[in-house]
């Protein structure tokens, strides 16, 4: 994943990169192009104009007053022209007229420039010399919005022209124009950019989140957790993919799982055997009554551990089986409990413990598997029964904290070695009976760890200040 989000990462800077470059080629072409058109306006106006004043000239001497009228009533105009984002509403547009030596003999903007020699300047250089004449200059030169575009045009016949007629504009006029085409340019590359980063974040939440998902779902089951089902959204993809590793890790895991319970039965069974075998070996000789007599309950005693042993392991193979339960049902965990306390009482009785039981008296439904909680109950009044000595209590109640069911049964034996505390729901780690001195299967509380976790519930194992253990069975109520 961390190659993945690089290579993301890669990518949306190169992208980034690429509009930065296409922005900065756009930008930075909207104003030659806009005073490129501006410039091929200005052409045709300053030849119209040289024809003009040519025919005015071709009679005598060029009549200043009237062209210069002419101009002025023309600012005078009152007009409102919407050009795109630019509102024009006067005349911008000026000229002025050289003779063949370059001298200005007229000028539309109050006469400021004639008399001056611009014999010197482009427009007029070139112009007298039968080229395209045109310049650009600033009135200010430390500020560019000041600059003035000149366009000149041949008076007379071009090859040997009688003077330059100049029309000139501020680039000021532009720049309105200029910026609204820059701020639609930017707005478009804007959009373009956000929506392709927004595409690449919907493939990554598509595609790449899930895949994340999923490989710390297979990490959890590496640990021996049992995670839910990751939520995967609807891509197809990804979802074929958890159900070929979900197949795949039941195929796996399945294989193990015979593997290991065949190892473990095989060593489990040797102790119990071989103690039955030794047994029934000695009865065959002629043993005084009360020798037979023990060794016949060691047979009873190891076939009943064997047989208690094959149970919790056909149990807990039941629940390791599983990631998750396919199937559930609404149940009342307090008429469970109920159940699986007079299941015990034969047991109870026989071992002269009492049952106290406190409960809500209205139902308390949990969503889970009847037959799972049902093996966990049973399982922890069972361990706590063989560890209650006789004429004690074994007190069970059933208490509802925020939304949570939680089932307490605490005796009143040993409690708890500290070292055990932590190995108690290992599987096969078993303490030994303070009565009869022999060890349990070492399953039970494994199964009720494995049933809990399965309800997404939590099982605990402490000891009371007052004497005895406290198992506690948590759970969340339906609807939680």
């Amino acid at each position: 994943m961390r190659l993945t989000r690089i290579t993301l990462l890669l990518i949306t800077v190169v992208i980034a990169v690429g509009f930065y470059q296409l922005n900065k080629v756009l930008l930075d072409d909207v104003e030659p192009q806009i005073l490129q058109a501006t410039e091929e306006v200005m052409v045709d106006v300053a030849h119209v104009f040289s024809e003009m004043v040519w025919q005015e000239t071709k009679g005598g001497e060029l009549d200043k007053d009237r062209l210069r009228g002419i101009f002025e009533r023309a600012r005078e105009h009152e007009f409102e022209a919407q050009i795109f984002a630019l509102q024009k509403q006067q005349v911008g547009l000026n000229l002025y007229v050289t003779d063949f030596k370059g001298v200005v003999i007229f000028d539309s903007d109050g006469g400021r420039r004639e008399g001056l020699d611009y014999a010197n300047k482009r427009d007029v250089k070139l112009t007298l010399n039968g080229q395209y004449g045109a310049r650009s200059t600033r009135e200010d030169e430390g500020d560019a919005t000041t600059s003035i575009m000149y366009v000149g045009a041949p008076l007379g016949p071009r090859a040997l022209p009688y003077g330059v007629v100049t029309v000139y504009k501020k680039q000021a006029d532009a720049l309105p124009m200029i910026a609204e085409r820059r701020a639609v340019i930017l707005r478009a590359i804007l959009s373009i950019g956000v929506g392709i980063l927004l595409l690449i974040v919907a493939v990554f939440l598509w595609v790449y989140q899930p895949i994340g998902v999923l490989t710390d779902y297979a990490r959890a089951i590496e640990k021996g957790h049992r995670p839910p089902k990751p939520k995967l959204g609807a891509g197809r993809e990804v979802n074929t993919l958890y159900h070929a590793l979900e197949t795949m890790r039941e195929a796996l895991e399945g294989r193990r799982y015979v593997e290991h319970y065949t190892q473990t039965l095989t060593h489990e069974m040797k102790s119990p055997l071989a103690a039955i075998r030794g047994a029934a070996e000695l009865l065959q000789e002629d043993l005084p009554a009360p020798q037979r007599q023990r060794f016949l309950e060691n047979i009873r005693a190891e076939s009943g551990r064997a047989e208690r042993l094959i149970s919790r392991l056909l149990e807990l193979a039941a629940v390791e089986s599983r990631s998750h339960l396919d199937a559930t049902e609404s149940i009342d965990f307090v008429a469970l409990v109920h159940a699986a306390i007079e299941e015990a009482r034969p047991t109870a009785e026989n071992a002269r413990v009492q049952l106290q039981v406190q409960a809500p008296e209205t139902p308390v439904r949990v969503r889970g598997d009847r037959f799972i909680l049902s093996a966990a109950v049973a399982n922890l009044l069972e361990n706590a029964l063989e560890f209650s000595p006789q004429g004690s209590e074994l007190q069970i109640s059933i208490l509802l904290e925020n939304q949570i069911v939680v089932l307490h049964i605490d005796d009143q034996g040993p409690g708890v070695p500290e070292y055990a505390l932590e190995k108690v729901f290992e599987r096969f780690y078993s303490l030994r009976h303070h009565q009869t001195g022999r060890k349990g299967t070492g399953l039970g509380l494994n199964l009720v760890k494995e049933a809990a976790e399965l309800h997404h519930g939590g099982i605990s194992l402490i000891n009371r200040e007052e004497g005895g253990a406290r198992a506690t069975l948590r759970l969340p109520c339906e609807g939680s």
